[in-house]
């Protein structure tokens, strides 16, 4: 279960008291529109206070928790990666902020790029409350994110569901610009976007334009090839995070249940070479008594149920602990 950091929790359930949690709900039905009929790209998606509160409470658990599961599978993977400045790209309220912090703590310098003027004093507020310097000192751009989006310099470079609102000319030319800056500072990239069709499609794009351009992939794949997911067309790559809700996240969203799932499709690359898990649990591990059946994407046999039995006894205990975006075997923390 993920679950926001305490400071992060306080400041947003206290911003978010500024509204009436009726025009934070209905501003959250807009959203929810928004998002499954797609954005019109000539108005602003967070243009007013309350929008982006409302974004900040819909969207920010998620969004934070993602990113989290995203950069830990980096972390990791690539252990002697130890970031000590994040530049985020469409950082909205500062999600990938937090979460970055929260991963590395021995980040000491953070630039969240952003176009609304009213995320970045929403996102600015929440960050005062942070304990991480970090996140407290971060510096607030306000740019447009589109073919001119300022060149990041950073060890780290961090985007979250930002390609769906660009058009597809414009996310193949931010993906290669990021790219290039990426290479440039021989740090790391992460890529987040909705774990949906679309979203996938959009990430096995980025991921080709990456591999393409002499970048190495970090994670989630075991291997640099054709995604065999896309490759069979009936499914897609992503992955999901349990996160825990509010009693105001659940008001807002008129929900009941106490957690939701969030579903995320992601690329993490890199300009040096790292490790990669020799392959991925795709789905939920399916598990009887005695044994354990992995759907995994493999390093050299690309889509593969494995089935582990009671008698392979430590190989069973860790089938029996795996779950769904796991590396099988399981990487020693």
């Amino acid at each position: 279960m993920s679950i926001l950091p305490d400071d992060l929790e306080d400041a947003l359930e206290e911003s978010l008291a500024r509204f009436p949690a009726a025009e934070l709900t209905r501003s959250v039905r807009t959203l929810i529109r928004q998002y499954r009929e797609g954005f019109d790209r000539s108005v602003p998606a967070l243009g007013s206070e309350a929008a982006v509160a409302a974004y900040a409470g819909y969207r920010m658990p998620a969004t934070y928790s993602a990113m989290s599961a995203a950069l830990r599978q980096v972390a990791l993977l690539a252990p002697g990666f130890a970031p000590e400045t994040q530049v985020d790209v469409g950082g909205g309220t500062g999600s990938a902020l937090w979460a970055a912090s929260a991963v590395w703590p021995a980040l000491r310098g953070a630039t969240v790029i952003e176009q609304s003027s009213s995320a970045i004093a929403f996102g600015r507020r929440l960050a005062a409350r942070a304990p991480a310097a970090a996140v407290r000192e971060a510096r607030w751009q306000q740019a447009v994110v589109d073919r001119s989006v300022p060149a990041p310099t950073a060890d780290l470079v961090t985007m979250s569901y930002v390609l769906g609102e660009l058009s597809p000319a414009v996310q193949e030319d931010v993906v290669e610009s990021l790219a290039s800056a990426t290479e440039r500072n021989a740090g790391m990239l992460v890529i987040v976007e909705p774990g949906t069709p679309a979203g996938y499609a959009r990430i096995a794009a980025a991921r080709r334009l990456l591999t393409g351009l002499g970048l190495h992939l970090v994670a989630p794949c075991p291997h640099v090839g054709e995604c065999p997911i896309s490759a069979e067309q009936r499914d897609w790559c992503h992955f999901a995070v349990r996160l825990n809700r509010t009693a105001l996240h659940r008001r807002i969203k008129d929900g009941t249940l106490s957690f939701e799932d969030e579903k995320f499709s992601f690329v993490a690359a890199s300009a040096r070479p790292w490790p990669r898990a020799e392959s991925r649990v795709l789905r939920h591990p399916l598990k009887r008594k005695g044994l354990v059946t992995l759907r995994l994407c493999t390093a050299e046999d690309g889509l593969a149920d494995r089935a582990v039995s009671k008698r392979q006894g430590e190989t069973y205990r860790e089938a029996r602990d795996a779950v769904w975006g796991d590396a099988w075997p399981p990487v020693a923390r």
